[in-house]
């Protein structure tokens, strides 16, 4: 998958809106050597908790660095936890249950409120909807109507901007917030009229509701939006364990750069990893574009990242979620991730 130039571009030129994890040491961007992963150059064992969603986005990376031995090779032990959402995550980095963890564009809001930092780019989404029932034809159709939406997540984020497209806000609907396994059951029994939300979980939803219209996606807003992911780490975790950070970053590093040239492969230890059928992961792959590490870094050297997340927290401010802007040199850790690659 190729990075989308007219998306670049505009946010370049600062009219792209971000809204919502990292390659060899030495930053070429090569894939690990298999045979050299097995051996560390650390003599200590540095213990990491982290989070992730069991989906291609969340879980890819951390599939390929425990299949690839980059937890080891630099002096990792690994502990994985399964969460539902981003949100989930930064509550748990903010009470030291984890140290990093794994959010999609709609939860970008709360590092930039300062509750985490992000310390590497993940991929840019294509996976989320703005669904209804049979019969409902625009978004115009949802007024006064029952939406469920995640809230903070990036099914939140496409509801809001795709009201806002149609000159309409929540309050122009009934709008529900429930967590994403509230949602597929209440889409697939028909007691909710919509929902902002996202694949792979609304495939299982079609599976009983075959008839489900998709009213909007992010494509529809590629011109103005981008709806990139991304790794997170608690505050304290970044401010007082620098060599924990620099470990985790090079491992992801080299995962970003493995992903990039191996996808299938990568498709299928993430099933393997989430004990997830193949095809499911595959079809949820499809939804997302794949940034190499080499793009990944250029994105952060030019300012284009930068430029991501200060029209994302414009965003979230206009949305109610942020109470005053943010500077993303101060929840982005850019720097930290090049320096990783050196």
């Amino acid at each position: 998958m190729r990075m989308n130039r007219k998306l670049i571009g505009a946010a370049a030129a600062g009219i792209a809106v971000a809204v919502a994890l990292t390659g060899c040491a030495s930053g070429s961007g090569g894939s690990p050597d298999a045979g050299d992963a097995d051996e560390s150059e650390y003599e200590d064992v540095i213990d990491v908790d982290f989070g992730y969603i069991p989906d291609f986005n969340g879980t890819s990376l951390l599939a390929i660095a425990e299949d690839q031995g980059l937890w080891d090779k630099y002096g990792l032990n690994v502990t994985t936890q399964n969460f539902t959402n981003g949100p989930l995550q930064i509550q748990a980095l903010g009470t030291g249950d984890l140290d990093f963890g794994y959010i999609g564009p709609g939860a970008v809001w709360l590092p930039a409120s300062g509750q985490a930092k992000i310390v590497a780019l993940n991929t840019l989404g294509q996976a989320d909807r703005v669904v209804a029932q049979a019969g409902i034809e625009s978004i115009e159709d949802l007024r006064g109507k029952t939406v469920a939406f995640p809230e903070g997540t990036s099914g939140d984020m496409i509801l809001t901007l795709a009201l806002e497209e149609a000159g309409m806000t929540k309050d122009d609907i009934n709008a529900v917030a429930m967590e994403p396994a509230a949602i597929v059951a209440a889409l697939s029994s028909k007691q909710v009229d919509g929902a902002g939300f996202w694949y792979p979980a609304l495939a299982t939803v079609m599976e009983q509701v075959p008839d489900l219209v998709e009213l909007a996606e992010n494509s529809d807003f590629e011109d103005t939006v981008a709806f990139p992911t991304a790794f997170v780490a608690g505050n304290d975790v970044v401010a007082d364990e620098p060599e924990k950070v620099d470990r985790v970053l090079k491992a992801l590093r080299e995962a970003i750069a493995f992903r990039a040239e191996n996808t299938d492969e990568a498709i299928q230890l993430t099933a393997d990893f989430s004990a997830l059928d193949p095809a499911q992961v595959e079809a949820d792959a499809g939804n997302v574009q794949i940034l190499s590490l080499e793009e990944i870094d250029a994105l952060t050297e030019d300012g284009t990242v930068d430029t991501w997340l200060a029209g994302m927290v414009d965003y979230f401010v206009a949305a109610g979620k942020l109470t005053e802007p943010a500077d993303p040199a101060d929840f982005y850790t850019g720097d930290l991730f090049l320096q990783a690659g050196e």
